[in-house]
């Protein structure tokens, strides 16, 4: 069972990790750490590979999986209402663990540099131009100076490919953000586009100015991570953050 976790300066006590495609009991095309029981995958695969997660990685408590919809609900942990439809959670409570799942999404995890506030936020296209970032770091007490961000596993610049449409949206909210979008030199009419420069010209608006990762591309590395955009059909990989007391 692999992961990836953040090479980032983060306080002793935060624990956060993306998991991977490698080490579950799911039968292709979810083969093997499926994690979505939204996909189409085997019912009780998908309950044996969260039972995995939380042995495996030692997580706290079973966590809650949010019903994602690419919107710009948070939701607060702890939470006892029904409503799960929401795109990111936040807590400054000890062992509430924060999960979203990913596959091509832009996972980004967040805590401050006292180790009492975490996040995590899925970053879809339509959630990051929406603004997904930016309700997440509303919750947090700590100045924005004094947060830090991860930018998780997601689809790369060389494979995110859009209409025209897709670069004005992002453009009407903050025209640099066409710098992160350039023609595809292989098809007219499309452009390639960079999740990540957006989530760092967004956290950089909000004064957010340590972020880290941003390296990977979930449809290149396609023996590591799931990919929408490459499979259609095929698992969600986690991303977790909380901090221990």
């Amino acid at each position: 069972m692999r992961a990836v976790f953040p090479n980032w300066p983060a306080p002793a006590n935060i624990q956060a990790f993306t998991t991977t495609r490698v080490g579950g009991v799911s039968a292709v095309p979810f083969n093997s750490f499926n994690l979505g029981d939204h996909v189409g995958d085997e019912e009780n695969a998908v309950k044996t590979n969260r039972a995995l997660l939380v042995e495996k990685f030692n997580l706290p408590q079973t966590p809650l999986f949010l019903t994602q919809t690419h919107s710009t609900r948070v939701i607060q942990l702890p939470y006892f209402g029904n409503n799960l439809a929401a795109d990111a959670t936040y807590t400054n409570q000890p062992n509430q663990v924060c999960v979203v799942m990913s596959a091509d999404c832009l996972p980004v995890l967040f805590t401050n540099k006292q180790g009492t506030e975490v996040a995590a936020a899925h970053a879809g296209w339509r959630g990051l131009c929406d603004g997904i970032l930016e309700e997440t770091v509303k919750c947090f007490r700590t100045p924005t100076q004094d947060i830090i961000a991860w930018l998780g596993p997601a689809i790369g610049p060389t494979a995110f490919q859009v209409e025209r449409n897709v670069v004005e949206q992002f453009a009407a909210f903050d025209l640099s953000a066409s710098t992160a979008f350039k023609p595809d030199p292989t098809q007219e009419g499309k452009y390639l586009g960079n999740l990540y420069q957006i989530a760092e010209q967004r956290l950089n608006k909000l004064g957010i100015r340590e972020i880290f990762g941003g390296h990977h591309c979930t449809v290149n590395e396609k023996e590591l991570f799931f990919s929408y955009r490459r499979e259609g059909k095929t698992g969600r990989m986690a991303s977790v953050i909380w901090f221990k007391p």
